[in-house]
């Protein structure tokens, strides 16, 4: 069908940046499970397991019993099946952790747009899911069929954002290059534009954060990321297919001027909790419900699984949202408590409660408030005594030098969440590695105590994380990958 002329439109207000995650572990040489020892309450790592692994090791069976499974890939690992030169694109540390903090800058500025004038800045089904770094650290993707017939497109997933968008032709704004062909709409017999004056239209402006604009009475979506990124396009929709399952009518962005670290991804997943993500849209088959276990290195792979048939790891522990999220997109959850070592560290449950915390598959390393963070750190220091005390690197400043060594101990970390659920970190969300010999503590701090907290990605590695949407609970299912 004929496309409506599509004017530009200019985007003010900021939304989140995607970023991505088991890349940030895999290439900055995270420590990893393996070569690991647990004696009490301390890992026993070889150096050996800082470095990355150039042989793909898929995920097994326990994952592939699943019904409609499909495999995840580390877009630069050696599982990946784009081309060399994406597989070698890797990011440096230093734009890793930037790109991480402007996504948390932009998450703080959506949840507290009146900061407070003391506050201080520092600087049922399974997809496949492929870790890239095309939006900056840590995006994962999974393909998803769109049209018909469908066509094949890889999409970023992510738990902060609402609007699931794709690149259509003709470009009439911009369109960067992707490794899947760019959607065209005219191939599709079941895809229509949204009208201006539909009541879906309106709906946009909770899904983005941006008005919705008009052109030739179609409905025009806008989003903007934290880094400037954008798409901007026509509302519209069309046949979803996940692996069998079929979605007529769905709504999404058809992209027609795209512009930022998108690399060679199709466009973006929603899985928010606003009526326009793909978890609202899909709930009659799903129920609200979804999982994900993200691949721990990047020679490993991961799923994501929509609905509950299929099963989750043997036992999964669960704790209720927090009431602060109802009417938020966002995922909050209830932080009760930090264990270092085995010890409970002495911070009160004030320090936690005053701006609240999320769990977000987009963030790299989880942000602490300040107080959280200087208990933590201050507790793993002690513990770490014995080894030489390094500088600071980016938003890292508790690093230890490691030249002398071909195995060192570190202490165990834990949360307790909500409900009394208690989930003890691996060694890959507790240090990251800065250089061959340095490796930090890899947690932050927040600038101030109104900032919200941060559960990252580098802290939820090793789980399979499960949110029964609709029971309104978080789940964690150790060895779930």
């Amino acid at each position: 069908m004929a496309i409506p002329h599509f004017f530009s439109i200019f985007i003010k207000s900021s939304y989140i940046f995607l970023v991505v995650v088991s890349c940030f572990l895999d290439q900055t040489h995270a420590f990893e499970p393996k070569n690991t020892k647990i004696h009490d309450s301390f890992h026993t790592i070889e150096i050996t397991s800082l470095f990355p692994t150039s042989v793909c090791s898929p995920s097994k069976d326990a994952i592939k019993k699943r019904p409609s499974t499909l495999e995840v890939f580390h877009r630069h690992g050696p599982c990946s099946k784009l081309s060399e030169d994406e597989i070698a694109a890797r990011p440096s540390l230093k734009d890793i952790l930037s790109l991480d903090q402007s996504r948390v800058e932009s998450i703080h500025a959506r949840l507290n747009p009146t900061p407070t004038t003391d506050k201080i800045i520092d600087k049922k089904v399974n997809l496949p899911a492929q870790s890239s770094i095309s939006l900056g650290t840590g995006n994962y993707l999974v393909s998803v069929g769109l049209g018909a017939p469908k066509k094949t497109l890889s999409l970023v997933f992510d738990t902060g954002s609402d609007l699931t968008w794709t690149q259509c032709q003709p470009c009439a704004g911009f369109c960067y290059t992707q490794q899947d062909p760019i959607f065209d709409p005219k191939t599709s017999t079941s895809y229509s534009n949204i009208s201006c004056t539909s009541t879906t239209c309106s709906q946009l402006s909770s899904a983005t954060n941006q008005n919705p604009r008009c052109s030739d009475e179609t409905c025009v979506y806008g989003v903007q990321y934290g880094d400037q990124s954008i798409s901007e396009g026509f509302f519209s929709k069309d046949t979803l297919t996940i692996a069998s399952d079929v979605f007529p009518n769905f709504q999404f962005g058809c992209g027609q001027n795209n512009r930022g670290l998108f690399g060679r991804t199709a466009g973006l997943i929603g899985l928010g909790r606003d009526p326009l993500s793909l978890i609202s849209q899909t709930s009659t088959k799903y129920g609200n419900y979804f999982s994900y276990c993200l691949p721990s290195k990047s020679s490993s792979t991961g799923h994501l699984t929509l609905g509950k048939a299929g099963g989750h790891a043997s036992s999964v522990q669960f704790t209720p949202f927090d009431s602060s999220s109802l009417g938020s997109s966002f995922y909050f959850i209830t932080i009760a408590s930090i264990s270092v070592g085995g010890q409970q560290l002495p911070i009160g449950q004030v320090v936690f409660k005053t701006a609240g915390a999320i769990i977000d598959s987009g963030t790299v390393i989880t942000r602490l408030p300040p107080a959280a963070y200087s208990a933590l750190s201050g507790a793993f220091k002690q513990e770490m005594k014995k080894y030489p005390a390094a500088a600071g690197d980016s938003i890292f400043d508790t690093c230890f030098d490691f030249s002398d060594y071909t195995t060192i101990s570190i202490p165990t970390v834990s949360f307790e969440f909500g409900g009394g659920v208690k989930i003890a970190l691996s060694p890959s969300g507790i240090l990251a590695a800065v250089s061959p010999t340095v490796a930090c503590l890899a947690f932050a701090g927040n600038g101030g105590d109104a900032d919200v907290g941060i559960f990252g990605n580098a802290q939820q590695l090793g789980y399979e994380v499960v949110y029964d949407v609709a029971g309104g609970k978080l789940g964690f299912g150790a060895a779930g990958c």
